[in-house]
């Protein structure tokens, strides 16, 4: 199968990027919990789980371009002294999403490559989706 470097490079660096965004949430939904915030720390645990799952289907579309999935050196995890912090630092890492996966699909447009532009239009999607919740609820 022939394919572009330039992909298998923005999925390495998208599935990069999700399982820091995984690790973030996880820990912050560990963070949560010791301090006593169930219902934030199940918020938490649930975006870690949205964000596997887009880890999860990069991973896919690598194997199926035979090219075996790593994740690279993670970011360090952001934490914060209360709630409006970490949301702060879950806001940065998505907007890092959206920039990420915008600049991805333009490639993928580009080479006409119909199943990496459906992949990162669904991830620029979900992610933009998790940055106007993150948003709604740091005003609300």
């Amino acid at each position: 199968m022939a394919f572009d470097p330039r992909t298998l490079g923005w999925l390495a660096r998208a599935l990069n990027h999700e399982m820091g965004a995984v690790q973030q949430y996880l820990a912050q939904s560990v963070l949560a919990r010791l301090w006593g915030d169930a219902e934030l720390a199940a918020r938490l645990r649930a975006e870690a789980n949205e964000e596997l799952e887009h880890a999860e289907r990069l991973m896919e579309r690598q194997i199926l371009l035979g090219v075996a999935p790593s994740g690279g050196q993670l970011p360090v995890v952001r934490l914060g002294r209360n709630a409006q912090e970490l949301l702060a630092h879950d806001q940065q890492i998505e907007v890092q999403a959206v920039q990420l996966y915008a600049d991805a699909l333009m490639h993928a447009q580009r080479l006409r490559d119909r199943d990496s532009t459906a992949l990162f239009q669904s991830l620029l999607a979900q992610e933009r989706e998790h940055l106007e919740h993150i948003a709604h609820t740091k005003s609300g």
